[in-house]
């Protein structure tokens, strides 16, 4: 592959896809907006107003554009990226704005967004991690820098992969709002991140693709989890009080993230 890098951990590095975006047209992860458009058009109205995390230079927000979607707004970390989408897409998607942004320290007024996407954004904050079953403390802190709302101290225990936190995502949502999340991480590891009650929504799952499974996520603000999920919740945080935290080091890998990782 022409734009993989020499480590997994350059994946979370601006000046990579800086570079990355100077010469890429265009890459989809997971597939592009018409394998999964099934399934979020039952989740996403045509006037909703839909923020795009991580828009890279994927198709997707376009392909909603031309699907009846008018009210996006897109952000990335890159500035190359959100130039280089403003000139391709600002003459043939009026009123779809493009903005670099930190997904870690969101700019937007409390309650601003029915719709908060991500597709392979929060994957691609966890590249570095090999166990689907610990993640680390400093990635913890990185996705959390993502999701959480308030600035106080949290616990992350390691061994658990449970994340103390309250989701920032949730404070541009309005009530009722949903956050979807395509990933390929299976819900037997992602859930674990997502079904917490501190979160003040509801998690379900839904798939997509021929051979290999990708997952959407639909957390819907203001929901109750699901008995299951409740039951998931307290198991894990039992897990957490019986088991001391674990320092954990990482070795470098070389190879694609999405073949090391099954989060």
């Amino acid at each position: 592959m022409e734009y993989l890098p020499d480590r997994n951990s350059r994946y979370k590095d601006v000046d990579y896809w800086d570079e990355r975006y100077k010469t890429e047209k265009s890459f989809e992860w997971f597939g592009d907006f018409s394998k999964f458009q099934h399934l979020l058009q039952r989740h996403v109205m045509k006037d909703d107003a839909i923020l795009v995390l991580g828009c890279g230079n994927s198709s997707m927000s376009s392909d909603m554009y031309d699907a009846g979607y008018h009210s996006i707004t897109n952000i990335d970390y890159s500035s190359v990226c959100i130039d280089t989408m403003t000139a391709r897409h600002d003459a043939t998607c009026p009123g779809m704005t493009w903005h670099q942004m930190d997904a870690r320290q969101l700019s937007f007024m409390d309650a601003s967004y029915d719709v908060v996407l991500e597709k392979g954004t929060l994957d691609a904050m966890l590249v570095e991690e090999k166990d689907p079953w610990k993640v680390s403390s400093e990635t913890a802190c990185l996705i959390d820098q993502v999701l959480r709302e308030d600035q106080q101290k949290f616990a992350v225990t390691a061994s658990t992969g449970i994340l103390h936190l309250c989701f920032r995502i949730s404070r541009v949502l309005k009530p009722g709002g949903r956050f979807l999340s395509v990933t390929f991480a299976q819900p037997h590891f992602r859930k674990r991140l997502y079904a917490r009650h501190d979160y003040c929504w509801s998690v379900r799952t839904r798939s997509y693709g021929d051979g290999f499974q990708y997952f959407l996520y639909v957390l819907t603000k203001g929901e109750e989890l699901s008995p299951e999920d409740v039951t998931l919740e307290r198991r894990l945080l039992e897990e957490a009080q019986d088991s001391p935290n674990e320092v954990r080091t990482q070795e470098e890998d070389t190879e694609s993230f999405l073949y090391c990782i099954d989060l």
